[in-house]
């Protein structure tokens, strides 16, 4: 399963939370780096995690219909 490091941005309800991970890609043309973000919601079984901690998290089964993530660690 794919795991991500990122960091918490929002508490987007019960045993849930929304992470933020930054990538950086090469323009094929350019060949500029640039940054690329994506916001994945993610199951937190405990309301463990709050704004602001780094985090990773690892694919699961869809648990809801945006949650396909799962904390699993502080980082």
């Amino acid at each position: 399963m794919r795991s991500k490091k990122g960091v918490v941005v929002s508490k987007s309800g019960d045993k849930s939370i929304v992470v933020e991970v930054h990538a950086y890609k090469t323009h094929p043309k350019y060949l500029k780096r640039y940054r690329v973000t994506n916001r994945f919601h993610a199951h937190d079984e405990k309301n463990e995690f709050k704004v602001d901690d780094a985090v990773t998290i690892y694919e699961t089964r869809p648990l809801s219909k945006l949650k396909r993530w799962t904390v699993t660690q502080p980082q």
